[in-house]
């Protein structure tokens, strides 16, 4: 039963640093023109884009704080998980 908890800790844990890592490429992709428009850039915007929605609030003028707020809350959600872990069986 601890193998089949500490494999969905792991899991867990991964699936959120792979999120983690889209946001920030989904973010960085406005660097470059046109670049959303691409089969990659879609593909990121439909995964990122209705989690990144939910910090549309952190706007100043047209400089959007929401990839970062979103990452810090995934951040949270992680430690979480692991302290969870930690407190279950020593994760």
């Amino acid at each position: 039963m601890i193998g089949i908890i500490s494999f969905i800790l792991w899991l867990l844990n991964k699936v959120i640093d792979l999120y983690i890592l889209a946001i920030l490429a989904f973010a960085l992709m406005s660097w470059f023109p046109g670049a959303y428009n691409t089969p990659i850039g879609r593909f990121l915007g439909k995964i990122v884009y209705p989690f990144e929605n939910l910090f549309s609030f952190a706007t100043v003028g047209s400089v959007s704080f929401s990839p970062i707020i979103a990452v810090l809350v995934l951040s949270v959600a992680q430690n979480f998980i692991n302290y969870l872990g930690n407190m279950l069986i020593g994760y």
